[in-house]
């Protein structure tokens, strides 16, 4: 894809955009060009942790996270937190419920934490988050908001334009679709400044010794 002119290279790169472009219809995204594949969810979020993270967060920083994170959205953030000194705040569970202690998010924004990360549904307690709300919210103090879309696209319909999120990632193969295919979301602004992820063939334009 991307590669050559040969009439199969054409045809490839046609499917692959194609694919993109049904993709961002399906999630209501309007520039499929915001849509990065990658292998998995797991690799998406590290994307972000290390070519954004590791560019923009200092130490002393604080990351808000939440108690009910798939490890996908927990340990690329320790690992970026231990190498840059940088703080992680949880957000607790409700004492009588499967849900977000939201007074303990409110409370935890005050800190205004430069990342807030969390799960749209949980893989283990079910819970769906309100997550337009909490990415409302954590917009108004100043914060990029990422969310883990595992298991949440797979199962209802989702409109990351309407939910406002920078950053949104998930898997095809929770939805039956191939495995080691990964989807990341992320704002044009925010993708522009981030640096590249990967060096080699076909992410950069001149190359001299």
């Amino acid at each position: 894809i991307h590669r050559g002119i040969h009439e199969l290279a054409e045809e490839a790169t046609a499917l692959y955009e194609g694919a993109r472009r049904r993709i961002a219809d399906f999630i209501q995204v309007r520039d499929a060009d915001e849509l990065i594949f990658t292998r998995n969810t797991t690799e998406s979020i590290n994307l972000v942790a290390n070519a954004w993270g590791r560019k923009f967060l200092k130490a002393g920083d604080h990351i808000l996270l939440t108690e009910m994170e798939h490890h996908s959205n927990l340990i690329p953030w320790y690992m970026l937190a231990a190498e840059k000194g940088i703080k992680i705040d949880f957000v607790s569970l409700d004492e009588n419920s499967s849900k977000l202690d939201m007074d303990r998010f409110h409370a935890l924004l005050q800190k205004e934490p430069k990342l807030v990360a969390f799960t749209h549904a949980s893989n283990v307690l079910g819970t769906v988050n309100p997550v337009q709300e909490m990415t409302e919210q954590a917009h108004q103090i100043n914060a990029v908001v990422l969310i883990d879309g595992a298991q949440s696209v797979p199962h209802f319909p989702v409109n990351i334009e309407q939910i406002g999120a920078d950053f949104y990632a998930f898997s095809a193969h929770k939805m039956c679709g191939p495995t080691g295919v990964g989807i990341l979301y992320g704002k044009r602004p925010f993708l522009e400044k981030m640096d590249p992820f990967l060096g080699g063939g076909d992410m950069i334009k001149k190359v001299t010794f």
